[in-house]
C-alpha cells in the first residue's frame, strides 16, 4: 500500500486523537495515574502508534485493532478493560480510517462532531475521578450482619501478630488490603 497522503495522515490523526480523547478508559487511566508518572507521555505515544499500525495495515479488523489496544492498556497502564469500549473505540477507529482514506473530509468531520458531543459527559466523569469523588454514592444497605467481624479493644494486639506472621492485617471495616507485589 501506498504511503498516506498529507491530507489522508492529518485526517487519521485528527480522528484519531479525537477517538482516544473521548475513550473513558484511557483517560481515566490516565488521570488516574495507571501507567505512572509517565500516563500523559504514554498516551502520546498511543496516537502515533496507532497512527502507524493503521497506515501499515491496510486489512484491519476490528478484533486486531481491539486485540492492540488491549495489548497497550495492559502493558502501558496495567489496566484490563472489560467495559465493552475496546470494541466501540475499535470501530470508531476503522470508520475514520475508512472515511480518511476515502478522503471524506465530511464524514471526519461528523465523526468528529459525534465524539465532541459526549465530552462533555467525559469531562465530568474525569472531573469526578480526579477529586476523588464518586458521582453517586453507595446507598446504605442496612445494618451490618451479624457475621461481620466486629472491631474490639484488641485490634492493635491482632495487627501485631498479623505483621509477626507475615499476612496482611485485616482493616476494622473487615477488608483485607493486599499490596501489589514488586516486580
Amino acid at each position: 500500500m501506498a504511503a498516506p497522503s498529507a491530507e489522508e495522515r492529518a485526517l487519521l490523526e485528527r480522528g484519531v486523537r479525537a477517538v482516544l480523547s473521548g475513550w473513558a478508559a484511557l483517560q481515566l487511566a490516565v488521570a488516574q495515574g495507571f501507567g505512572g508518572p509517565q500516563s500523559p507521555e504514554k498516551a502520546a505515544w498511543l496516537v502515533g502508534a496507532l497512527l502507524e499500525f493503521l497506515s501499515q495495515n491496510p486489512e484491519l479488523t476490528e478484533d486486531e485493532v481491539e486485540d492492540f489496544l488491549a495489548e497497550v492498556m495492559d502493558n502501558e497502564f496495567d489496566t484490563a478493560v472489560e467495559d465493552g469500549s475496546l470494541r466501540q473505540v475499535s470501530r470508531e477507529l476503522l470508520s475514520v480510517v475508512t472515511r480518511a482514506r476515502e478522503g471524506d473530509v465530511g464524514g471526519v468531520g461528523e465523526a468528529l462532531a459525534a465524539l465532541a458531543r459526549r465530552g462533555p459527559a467525559l469531562a465530568s466523569a474525569l472531573a469526578n475521578a480526579r477529586s476523588g469523588h464518586a458521582p453517586d454514592p453507595a446507598p446504605d444497605h442496612g445494618p451490618v450482619p451479624d457475621h461481620a467481624p466486629q472491631s474490639s479493644g484488641s485490634s492493635s494486639e491482632e495487627e501485631e501478630e498479623a505483621m509477626e506472621c507475615g499476612t496482611p492485617p485485616t482493616a476494622p471495616d473487615g477488608w483485607t488490603l493486599v499490596r501489589r507485589r514488586r516486580r
